[in-house]
């Protein structure tokens, strides 16, 4: 039987990138390689043999809510063989975002959306940038943009969208300059996490 470990499952809106706003229905697992200072989800970190969820049981609890949007998150998902996973929901019609650092292969078969959001301290596989629709950038420092702007070079020849996202601790001090950075170079988008503003999961 295939089981995850699920760290957390919820219906809400979603808060950052090009689909802020919309309605989903989020599935956090554990287990990162990354482990950033300011990660607002440390406590998926850890893997507990006591949160494995079997597939069955994960697609049973989406199905009690008419939302069609799912958004797989950790954490790190990727970790993680989604496939088939991914391959009952879209039989089931939903359509499949996935949010991660690309630091591990992806199986987009079954993926209708695959944000990556590169970290310095570990790369996403270059076999990984093809496949991303979005590419977020957490900008802590200015130090970052020279980051962010390196990292857009690797998809450049894509349709992928651009996204800076201020880091939410130092919110009031980076904005400024992020919106700064956009207006000088207008390829990007910002990204807010505007559920953290409204105060919902």
């Amino acid at each position: 039987m295939i089981s995850f470990p699920i760290k957390e499952s919820f219906y809400s809106i979603q808060g950052e990138g090009f689909y802020y706003g919309m309605a989903a229905f989020f599935i956090r697992f554990e287990g990162c390689n990354i482990k950033c200072d300011w990660c607002d989800t440390k406590e998926s970190w850890k893997i507990k043999k006591k949160d494995f969820i079997p597939i069955h049981e994960i697609i049973n609890h989406i199905s009690n809510y008419t939302v069609k949007n799912i958004v797989i998150t950790g954490g790190e998902p990727m970790m993680w063989n989604l496939y088939h996973l991914t391959k009952i929901l879209k039989k089931k019609g939903y359509r499949i975002h996935v949010e991660t650092s690309g630091t591990y292969p992806i199986e987009e078969k079954y993926m209708d959306w695959i944000t990556v959001s590169p970290k310095k301290i570990k790369l996403p596989l270059e076999e990984n940038y093809k496949k991303t629709n979005e590419l977020k950038i957490i900008i802590s420092n200015e130090k970052d943009f020279l980051f962010a702007e390196e990292q857009a070079i690797h998809v450049k020849t894509t349709n992928c969208f651009l996204f800076l996202q201020p880091e939410w601790t130092n919110f009031v001090t980076i904005f400024p300059k992020i919106i700064s950075y956009i207006k000088e170079n207008p390829k990007w988008r910002i990204s807010l996490q505007i559920h953290k503003m409204l105060n919902i999961p």
